[in-house]
Order: C-alpha cells, then sequence, then structure tokens
C-alpha cells in the first residue's frame, strides 16, 4: 500500500491506492488548508512534490491550467492528485504562523542591537 509522508512534521500514512492527498493529509492528521473541500474553487491547497511525484496520478487539464508555472517547480493541489505509489509534500507554512515568526524574528533583531 502506497505510503504518504507529509514535511515539515514528517507525518506519514499508509492510504490505499486513489485516495487524494487531501485525504491523506486528514488522516495523517496533517493541516492542508481548503475551503471547498476539494472542488478545485478555492485553490488553498497547494503542495509541494519534493519526492516520488511519479507516486501520484497525471494532473488533469484543469488542475495544470490553475497551477500555471507552479506546475513545474513541483506543485500540485491536494484535493486533484490522487496517490498511486511513495510520495512526500512539502505543507506550505500558516500564513498567520509565518507572519507571527516573522515579527519575533525582527523584535530578536532589534534587542540584540540595544
Amino acid at each position: 500500500m502506497p505510503e504518504v509522508e507529509f514535511l515539515p512534521d514528517g507525518k506519514k500514512v499508509v492510504v490505499r491506492a486513489g485516495v487524494t492527498l487531501l485525504e491523506a493529509a486528514r488522516q495523517a492528521k496533517a493541516a492542508v488548508r481548503t475551503r471547498c473541500s476539494g472542488g478545485l474553487s478555492c485553490l488553498m491547497c497547494k503542495v509541494k512534490v519534493v519526492g516520488g511525484s511519479g507516486g501520484l496520478s497525471e494532473p488533469k487539464q484543469a488542475e495544470t491550467a490553475k497551477l500555471g508555472a507552479l506546475k513545474e517547480q513541483g506543485y500540485r493541489f491536494a484535493c486533484q492528485a490522487r496517490v498511486a505509489g511513495q510520495v512526500t509534500v512539502e505543507l506550505p507554512e500558516d500564513p498567520l504562523k509565518a507572519a507571527v515568526r516573522a515579527q519575533l524574528k525582527r523584535q530578536q533583531e532589534e534587542e540584540e542591537l540595544w
């Protein structure tokens, strides 16, 4: 059975072939942002395939069109990519967490100046 690893947390899950990356993420309790629950309408569930891209279904025309140049960088929509084998994907950092982390880093740098 195929295994999916979600980075940066390293969560792994064994799934049956044919499930979407979004379903696999839910099984692994890995946070993938989405609003449409798989309809390819919110475009929020982008993930970067960093290993085993052959372990996913080929993107359909609608997904390819919506990804544009991101497809060449290894991105897929988790609601569309179906698991067929071993694959490792990187989940984007939550924008709020990224903003907080950046602010904390700036504060730390300012404190070092004093």
